[in-house]
């Protein structure tokens, strides 16, 4: 059994303005993504100058942070919402939803895609191998600040976490570390490294993250105001991940099954 080091949430003061390590993640997590994406944008050419890359992250990043918190508003605090909708500015109470966050991107996106003249896939194809930088950050983030901790166990790396019992548990939010951030990366960023049809890489982007979320629920405590959802063992988050995994096998069916179009992404 490990005890958790008890990580100041706040990193450092400028002035009287705490900065939270949470939100130095999400920096670390969109610089990490631009310098990955602007690699590959100088080593092969992509159809993107730096302007539209530029443009592209940061209407990823407004997505992810709109979609994020609408997203965990509807989908793990809807009773909370509809008594006070105000609460849905409140951020500072915390609450993100990477499944959110996921439909803000795509809507940021295909907005984005439409104003530059090309096909959102394009876009997402080119973006999809370096989300899991970004995920890997946020995770960490969650780690340190002691939130969405695992289920109770008795494996000698089982973690006692403050405000979580006494009992030790899984650290998932390092098992989404190196499931949705390291291990998903590497895989993204071999497979797109070649010429790959269109829809190829985003399709793998869904079932990759679906499948390792879909798994590490098993190991991560279900949100308290929810709990399980079915047969005492199904998590709010599986079920958004089932049709992530689905929409994604569709993507690569289509992909390799259709005319091949690469995208040389």
């Amino acid at each position: 059994m490990l005890t958790y080091p008890h990580i100041d949430p706040v990193a450092f003061h400028l002035g009287p303005l705490p900065v939270h390590w949470y939100g130095l993640m999400y920096l670390v997590g969109f610089f990490g993504a631009w310098g990955a994406l602007s690699w590959r944008l100088r080593t092969s050419p992509r159809g993107f100058t730096s302007e539209q890359l530029s443009d592209l992250l940061f209407y990823s990043a407004l997505g992810i942070i709109i979609g994020g918190r609408v997203g965990y508003m509807f989908f793990y605090a809807w009773p909370d919402l509809r008594a006070n909708p105000l609460l849905l500015f409140q951020v500072w109470k915390g609450g993100m939803s990477f499944h959110g966050g996921l439909l803000g991107v795509i809507i940021a996106l295909t907005w984005y895609a439409h104003k530059i003249g090309r096909s959102v896939v394009d876009l997402t194809d080119f973006v999809a191998p370096a989300v899991p930088i970004g995920l890997a950050a946020g995770r960490i983030g969650n780690f340190i600040n002691g939130e969405l901790w695992g289920r109770v166990t008795d494996a000698p790396w089982g973690i006692v976490f403050p405000n979580a019992g006494a009992l030790p548990r899984h650290p998932s939010q390092l098992y989404e570390f190196l499931l949705e951030g390291v291990l998903l990366f590497i895989i993204l960023w071999t497979f797109s490294s070649k010429e790959r049809p269109r829809w190829a890489v985003s399709g793998l982007f869904l079932v990759g993250y679906g499948l390792f979320r879909f798994v590490i629920e098993f190991f991560r405590e279900p949100d308290f105001q929810i709990g399980y959802l079915a047969f005492g063992w199904l998590t709010e988050g599986q079920l958004l991940s089932l049709p992530m995994m689905i929409l994604g096998v569709l993507m690569m069916v289509k992909a390799y099954w259709s005319p091949r179009q690469c995208n040389n992404i």
